[in-house]
C-alpha cells in the first residue's frame, strides 16, 4: 500500500497533536522495542516512535529498519520523531481517497 500525498498530508495533520508512544532505549533496536511498535500500530494504526542518536547514519538505518520489520507507512520523520501508518483490521482512521 502507498500513500498519496492528499492522504500524507492528513496523516501529518492527525499525527501533530500525537506524542512518541515508543522510545529506543540506549540498546537500539531490539525485538522488544519492534514488538511494542508493533502493538502500538495494531491499537492505534498512527504512532510516533523516537529515536535518538548522534549519529545521523546510525538514525537512517535504524527508521529503515523500523519501517521495513513492521510493515508500515513512513508518513514523515522529523529530528529524531518517526511517524508511522499501517490499517488496523478495525479500520479506526479512514484515509481520505486520494
Amino acid at each position: 500500500m502507498n500513500l498519496s500525498n492528499k492522504q500524507k498530508q492528513f496523516l501529518k495533520a492527525k499525527a501533530h497533536e500525537l506524542k512518541p508512544v515508543v522510545l529506543l532505549g540506549g540498546n537500539g533496536l531490539t525485538e522488544g522495542v519492534m514488538a511494542e511498535v508493533d502493538l502500538a500500530l495494531n491499537h492505534h494504526e498512527l504512532i510516533k516512535v523516537k529515536v535518538p542518536s548522534i549519529d545521523r547514519e546510525e538514525k537512517i538505518a535504524i527508521m529503515d529498519a523500523i519501517v521495513r520489520e513492521s510493515k508500515a507507512q513512513k508518513v514523515q520523520v522529523i529530528g529524531h520523531i518517526l511517524v508511522l501508518f499501517r490499517p488496523s483490521d478495525d479500520k479506526k482512521i479512514q484515509l481520505p481517497r486520494g
